[in-house]
């Protein structure tokens, strides 16, 4: 560690490897998926008694409600889990914002479960590297800062949200609320397992059209019916086609239909897209709606549009270069080489850089595989990362500012 403070070195040598992966391997052993609300109100508690090593106010946050479009078209309000907030010293002049998620993408009914070491130093299993080793690296990245003298002047605010893994419906509205006035934002996503994090990323947008025709008999009287499946096919060739460069379309399931003799009143065609700027983004939603405007009149349909881009893109622009720039100067003093590049997957950078702040949304520990049964996490890199957290955040309260 070169180039380094003596309050800075006394911070980062109390970081140890064994606690950090004790953690991971304790809340990588409840099952966490988005829908299972036991699971993470169990994580919750769990996390709220870790965090509550920090001099702060914890909170666990009611979910914002979230309507969802059943298979059938009906409307409902979909059970979200609980977000912890834990806040610090808010009158402080300078103020922080750190993120991650509790939640995985693996169901409690899914088969992987358990976890197992691939080879030394390499662990296997749900959400070790996403993001329960992430929250590990936050955490003791905050602990150990919290031991410097210059981090006194240093106020901030940890969510860690129960849904990122279906695009934070129930927490946006909180990631919008923390992220004002502050100064920078890191997210706790893992980086690559050779420690390359995201830079810019694409936006994304979901949604589900329901379209209304009208039964017939199929063989008696067509020319009566309006059918909707068709509709919703046509719709989404349509769409498909806007695809160009820093757009990707995806039509991805056509829900409805009914018996071969009748002509089909009913579709839902589920649609998500990938704008890469946030004026494609407003190119993206005038077409949606014109071409719906379209298809009704000329398959006489009814097309009812739900859904968003709740995702924004999230540029590099002049904040986040000069935290990126930080980041990779702490790191070359830890004798690291952090780079970074453009990413298409999303995260709540997207929507913390949509507020304005500064973030850098890969802090997290080296892994891979992520979103599968082979993921797994580099338990050297829990060490490595918490330091490279935790000078981060020194620095940034040594100078008052990025």
């Amino acid at each position: 560690m070169q180039n380094l403070a003596s309050t800075e070195r006394a911070a980062l040598e109390r970081i140890t490897h064994d606690p950090m992966l004790a953690q991971v391997q304790q809340w990588a052993a409840i099952n966490s998926g988005s829908g299972n609300l036991a699971g993470l109100k169990a994580t919750a508690d769990l996390l709220a008694d870790a965090f509550a090593i920090l001099p702060g106010n914890i909170e666990l946050q009611e979910p914002a409600p979230v309507e969802k479009v059943r298979a059938d078209g009906v409307v409902e309000i979909v059970e979200h889990g609980r977000h912890l907030v834990v806040t610090v010293r808010p009158e402080a002049p300078v103020q922080l914002l750190f993120t991650g998620h509790m939640d995985t993408v693996f169901p409690a009914d899914h088969n992987f479960q358990e976890q197992r070491w691939l080879e030394d130093g390499v662990l296997n299993g749900p959400g070790v590297a996403d993001m329960k080793g992430g929250i590990a690296v936050m955490l003791a990245a905050l602990a150990a800062a919290e031991t410097a003298p210059e981090f006194a002047n240093v106020g901030y605010q940890v969510m860690i949200n129960s849904d990122e893994e279906v695009g934070s419906p129930s927490s946006a509205p909180l990631i919008t609320a923390l992220a004002k006035g502050k100064t920078a934002a890191l997210t706790y996503e893992p980086a690559l397992p050779d420690g390359t994090l995201a830079g810019e990323r694409g936006g994304s947008g979901n949604f589900s059209i329901i379209f209304t025709g009208k039964s017939a008999h199929a063989g008696r009287n067509p020319q009566d019916g309006r059918n909707a499946l068709l509709a919703a096919a046509d719709l989404a060739l349509r769409l498909k086609a806007l695809t160009r460069p820093g757009l990707n379309v995806n039509p991805a399931r056509i829900e409805g239909g009914s018996p071969n003799n009748v002509v089909p009143d009913h579709a839902i065609l589920r649609v998500n897209f990938r704008p890469m700027t946030p004026q494609i983004v407003e190119e993206t939603d005038l077409a949606l709606r014109t071409l719906i405007a379209d298809i009704e009149r000329e398959h006489d349909v009814s097309a009812h549009l739900h859904g968003s881009f709740g995702r924004p893109p999230k540029p590099i622009d002049a904040g986040a270069a000069k935290l990126f720039d930080l980041v990779k100067q702490c790191g070359a003093d830890l004798g690291l080489s952090i780079a970074w590049k453009a990413s298409g997957g999303v995260c709540d950078g997207n929507n913390i850089a949509a507020c304005g702040i500064p973030v850098v949304d890969t802090m997290g520990v080296r892994g891979g595989a992520i979103h599968s049964a082979d993921e797994f996490l580099i338990t050297e890199s829990l060490v490595e990362r918490a330091r490279l957290s935790a000078l981060t955040i020194l620095r940034i309260a040594k100078k008052g500012a990025l």
